[in-house]
């Protein structure tokens, strides 16, 4: 058995934002070795977030991000369940971070199910052709086109899409993460990405 160190407990602690004892805890679980620590603290965030998914929530904010000296503008609203949370500066930075990611990938979505339907339609003619043209058998080609949408849906739908400021974790993931250490339930809510010149 490991002995769990003290700077152990403080490195996870800064890797995670987790608190001090569920650091330890996950430590002792997985013998002190730290990425496994890592994915048990994300595991729990994870049943702690499914717990509180029910919860109602009517506080949250709206934040605007203005990127390239006015060229990209985005709006986001995320909510929570109580104002306290929404003045938090983890909460407030967590939203800033979601709209800046925005601003950078600029999602079709926030989920798969928010990708409207003529996209979708438009995506699979594409990979059907693709197949077509490189001569996949005929009974191979839906198989290809279902892989093919299911990796634009993870390139494309904000909580599928790997953060741009940390590609180990997706947006999903971090979301989960604040939920666990809030100890509130959030929810994007909706987003509205402008581009100078863009047609609407």
């Amino acid at each position: 058995m490991a002995t769990i160190s003290a700077m152990m407990v403080k490195e996870l602690r800064e890797k995670t934002g987790a608190g001090i004892m569920d650091c330890k805890e996950a430590l002792t679980e997985c013998d002190g070795d730290m990425s496994s620590a890592v994915d048990f603290l994300r595991k729990k965030g994870l049943a702690t977030a499914q717990k509180r998914a029910g919860r109602v929530m009517t506080a949250g904010t709206i934040q605007s991000y203005i990127h390239m000296g006015g060229k990209i503008g985005v709006l986001v609203e995320v909510n929570c369940e109580t104002d306290f949370v929404a003045n938090t500066d983890d909460f407030k930075e967590f939203v800033k971070n979601i709209a800046m990611h925005i601003a950078a990938t600029n999602p079709a979505g926030i989920r798969p199910e928010d990708v409207p339907e003529d996209i979708i339609k438009k995506e699979k003619e594409i990979y059907h052709a693709q197949a077509v043209e490189m001569g996949k058998p005929e009974k191979m080609i839906d198989k290809i086109v279902e892989g093919k949408l299911n990796k634009f849906f993870q390139e494309n739908c904000l909580m599928n899409q790997q953060y741009v400021r940390n590609p180990d974790i997706t947006i999903g993931d971090l979301l989960n993460d604040v939920i666990a250490k809030i100890g509130e339930n959030i929810v994007i809510r909706r987003f509205v990405r402008f581009q100078l010149g863009e047609e609407s």
